[in-house]
């Protein structure tokens, strides 16, 4: 029996088309190729998964994708960016922001996206139940304003959790 893969291509596709960005055949694999990873991709992964892609295409392709918000820059603490498909979300005063988690493993460097932290972590059982959910930006803007005074507004968040991914974290045998 076949799992059920998902079909990368198909999916990269219809992105792109539902996007302001022309959909061209590098723009194709490379979102498709991000769409595939376990991990965030640094532009060298990504150019030896694309021999054949210039290296010029490729950046100006993982800036184009990342402005539209199809994929997302994340920067490690080795100074490379790395990529990941994503989609942007916005606020209710049009700003897009990046809504979610990392976990960057101190040994290896890969970087991983950890998805829906406000349903995971910070809208309790009994919140989501009376209908009063508060969303993550929502308290750190509190938190920001009780804090610093009124009229702080973030624009960002960035929430990293830093340790061994499950390969470098296994006992060598």
């Amino acid at each position: 029996m076949k799992k059920n893969v998902p079909d990368y291509l198909t999916l990269a596709e219809s992105q792109l088309r539902s996007s302001s960005l022309r959909t061209t055949d590098a723009r194709l694999k490379v979102l498709a190729a991000l769409l595939g990873a376990r991990h965030a991709l640094s532009h060298q992964d990504v150019q030896d998964m694309f021999q054949d892609m210039d290296r010029v295409t490729l950046y100006r392709t993982l800036d184009g994708l990342t402005e539209a918000g199809l994929a997302h820059k994340i920067s490690g603490d080795d100074r490379v960016f790395r990529y990941n498909a994503g989609i942007e979300e916005q606020d209710a005063h049009g700003h897009t922001h990046h809504q979610h988690g990392h976990f960057k493993c101190t040994q290896c460097a890969k970087v991983f996206c950890i998805d829906d932290l406000d349903d995971k972590l910070f809208t309790t059982e009994m919140e989501s139940q009376k209908g009063s959910a508060t969303t993550l930006r929502q308290k750190l803007q509190k938190i920001l304003q009780d804090t610093l005074g009124k009229g702080f507004q973030s624009h960002e968040i960035e929430l990293t959790i830093k340790g061994r991914c499950a390969e470098c974290a296994s006992p060598r045998k």
